[in-house]
């Protein structure tokens, strides 16, 4: 939404009531073998990262020097908040032992209940599932969907300190199930995601653009939180129809890539 004193957000995180699956594998990297180390801290840092938004869910060491993590976080939580929160917790609990446990750099990827290749295909062809009565409509409806064939959302970021894979699945659907098929309307949606993608450097590989609900895959920054994408999206398409309370207050984000939950269940 463009920087302005008179306008107000219509959607916030205290007014929306979002759904969501946020599922991480975390990999910390120690300086030294951490073979003394045992499982003693592991309930003391479950107790403290729930705190932050970040829920534990399994653990596991890979070798002598590196820990994985299999996490769940609220929508309000960033990824690398939930890094922040591990890795400063339990630097935290195990002080006396290792007064500087860790390397600086990590490795995060976001994981869904279902790989990249079905999320991104399911969002893609949801205008075939979506049948309009109108064979008009349904014609019309095709030129208004994006699909971005140069952006890979398989490949890893690398920031300062490690790579990381964010890929979002966001789902936004019209107040009351409006049905919108209006083709000004149908224009401006799209050029706003484009716009607000651009703006953000949210690399968007796919928009399913339908008469009362998008879809959205895309890859995002890692001190994004998911809410702070989702709310972005809503409030700025809102301002492109209006200023109008155009989707319901709420939406879905859910995290996917290359692995689903029950290949990486540790």
């Amino acid at each position: 939404m463009p920087r302005s004193q008179s306008l107000k957000p219509i959607y916030t995180p205290a007014n929306c009531n979002p759904a969501y699956q946020l599922n991480w594998s975390l990999s910390l990297f120690w300086r030294l073998h951490n073979d003394k180390l045992g499982t003693e801290w592991l309930p003391s840092l479950k107790m403290a990262t729930e705190k932050d938004g970040v829920r534990i869910l399994e653990y596991r060491n890979v070798g002598s020097q590196v820990s994985q993590f299999l996490l769940s976080t609220k929508p309000a939580t960033a990824p690398q908040a939930a890094i922040r929160s591990v890795k400063g917790r339990l630097q935290y609990l195990i002080r006396d032992i290792y007064p500087k446990a860790f390397q600086r750099n990590y490795s995060l990827h976001s994981i869904g209940s279902a790989k990249r290749e079905v999320i991104e295909g399911y969002v893609s062809t949801q205008l075939g599932h979506h049948k309009m009565a109108d064979r008009n409509v349904q014609e019309r409806l095709a030129q208004y969907q994006i699909k971005n064939l140069d952006v890979d959302l398989s490949q890893p970021v690398r920031s300062s300190h490690g790579l990381y894979v964010y890929n979002l699945h966001l789902v936004l659907v019209n107040s009351g199930r409006w049905v919108e098929i209006r083709d000004d309307i149908l224009s401006k949606v799209r050029n706003m995601i484009i716009n607000i993608s651009k703006k953000n450097r949210y690399r968007l590989s796919a928009a399913g653009i339908f008469p009362d609900h998008i879809h959205l895959t895309l890859g995002s920054s890692i001190g994004d939180s998911p809410e702070v994408v989702a709310l972005s999206f809503l409030n700025n398409l809102a301002y492109a129809q209006g200023m109008r309370p155009i989707y319901q207050a709420g939406y879905y984000a859910g995290t996917f890539g290359e692995y689903d939950l029950g290949a990486v269940r540790l």
